[in-house]
């Protein structure tokens, strides 16, 4: 049985400041690319049977400067649509909504964006998994996406609800493994960063 890593994208500058960034496609920071580049060393050496990136720049250009190659575009894999909420700090919405929260309380649709629950993306991570359950019952499988996707990702793969993400701190430019003991899925290293 293969390991499931897991690759945030480098920073971007709304991932700088704090602002949400769903659909808007962000190229990353010089600071960001080093950062994609730092992850090269943590993935020498391993074979991966199968290379999956977000659709979006910030993460195919994190798989091409971490040095995968073969990396198909996942459209599963792509940011929580913030809707309403797109470009937006938490700060900021907090102004106008005290206490909200991204997990409980979701986003208002956009104009341009629709907005999505922790549900839907959790669907959205579920059938991303199931994708790769063949793969992984033979090899290493490495996702390269984003913060927020990657944590919901993570809470279903350990059979979590999709609001179980916010238990998972995940920065730019890190990586994760998420591997089996037992027979069942378990967070094997988390956060890492050279």
């Amino acid at each position: 049985m293969g390991d499931l890593l897991l690759a945030r994208h480098g920073e971007t500058e709304w991932s700088r400041t704090g602002r949400h960034t769903g659909r808007t496609d962000l190229p990353l920071t010089p600071r960001g690319e080093a950062q994609a580049g730092s992850l090269a060393p943590l993935l020498a050496g391993r074979s991966f049977g199968l290379v999956l990136t977000s659709p979006l720049v910030r993460a195919r250009r994190t798989a091409e400067l971490a040095g995968l190659t073969g990396a198909v575009p996942e459209p599963g894999l792509r940011e929580w649509d913030y809707g309403g909420y797109e470009g937006i700090t938490t700060a900021d919405i907090r102004r106008t909504r005290p206490g909200w929260d991204l997990w409980t309380d979701g986003v208002p649709p956009g104009r341009d964006f629709p907005g999505e629950s922790a549900e839907q993306v959790g669907e959205r991570a579920d059938r991303v998994l199931s994708q790769l359950a063949g793969a992984l019952d033979e090899e290493d499988v490495v996702l390269v996406a984003h913060g927020h996707l990657l944590r919901v990702l993570t809470a279903r793969r350990l059979g979590l609800p999709p609001a179980a993400g916010r238990l998972f701190r995940l920065d730019t430019g890190s990586l994760c493994r998420l591997s089996l003991e037992h027979g069942s899925p378990v967070v094997a290293e988390w956060n890492t960063r050279p």
